[in-house]
């Protein structure tokens, strides 16, 4: 067990109780499985289920709780109803997280939790994540991030600990993959999980299908390029994000790469979100 497991432990103990916000990803995971092993009742993940969340991963993150015996509570939440969401500005992650964490908040306080935790980790300080902000402004808790863990270790933590899920893709939203200033809509979502779903039947893995309009632009990871880039996997690739109600089907030549929608984004519209924490706090 590394000295930063040992701290993480720590201070998930010192907490007392916390409710998680869950996705399924390794992240959240990986913090609300800690936080299981270390508080057990007084552990608490829960998942908000919206039009942006993919059928699938919601239901590996059911499964993942169940095999482990988590606690888990599924809430509904709003951020497509919102304006400052739907219009899919810079700042769109901003009001996602600003909803979610306003009802995990009524939730924690309806339980009498001592906290709402949520899974970053240091890396995710030097990207471009406005939910960052949401975070600071509720008071959430990143335990992870505060015992110093990256990606890279929180997989390796979990590979040595046998948890199944250790390697799993990055699993983002759905509005993630619409290009800004492209209005989110429950269709447009569909639109893009039902692509992705196909590309996996194909057996994609480490892959995004990325709205532009009628035209879909599929982000495939480099190690997986070399079996992909053939022609008749070409067409059925095209087939299958035809079938989602795409007119067009392009292939980006640089591959898979997360975040990929914020590169056309200018320093300007950056602003400080890619401070560390300590520095947001004092911009909120």
């Amino acid at each position: 067990m590394t000295d930063k497991q040992h701290g993480l432990e720590a201070r998930l103990a010192e907490l007392g109780s916390v409710l998680t916000a869950y996705s399924g990803g390794i992240d959240s995971a990986y913090l609300a499985w800690s936080a299981h092993r270390v508080l057990g009742e007084q552990a608490l993940a829960v998942i908000a289920d919206s039009a942006s969340l993919a059928r699938s991963h919601y239901r590996d993150a059911v499964a993942f709780a169940a095999e482990q015996g988590m606690r888990l509570k599924t809430v509904k939440t709003a951020e497509i109803d919102k304006e400052a969401y739907a219009a899919n500005g810079a700042d769109r992650c901003f009001h996602c997280k600003d909803e979610l964490f306003t009802v995990l908040e009524a939730e924690r306080e309806r339980r009498g939790f001592a906290a709402v935790a949520y899974g970053l980790n240091v890396d995710d300080r030097q990207d471009f994540r406005p939910g960052q902000k949401a975070a600071v402004a509720h008071r959430v808790v990143a335990p992870l991030a505060d015992v110093g863990l990256g990606k890279p270790e929180i997989r390796e933590l979990a590979r040595a600990a046998g948890v199944r899920i250790w390697d799993k893709p990055a699993s983002a939203c759905l509005s993630s993959r619409m290009e800004y200033g492209r209005r989110v809509t429950p269709e447009a979502l569909r639109m893009v999980e039902v692509a992705e779903d196909g590309l996996q039947r194909l057996g994609l893995r480490r892959f995004r299908v990325r709205h532009h309009g009628e035209m879909a632009r599929i982000e495939i990871a480099e190690e997986e390029m070399p079996a992909a880039l053939r022609p008749e996997f070409f067409r059925e690739m095209s087939a299958a994000v035809r079938a989602a109600g795409f007119h067009y089907v392009a292939v980006d030549c640089d591959g898979y790469r997360s975040g990929s929608m914020n590169e056309l984004l200018g320093n300007e519209l950056l602003g400080n979100e890619l401070l560390p924490l300590e520095a947001l706090k004092k911009s909120v």
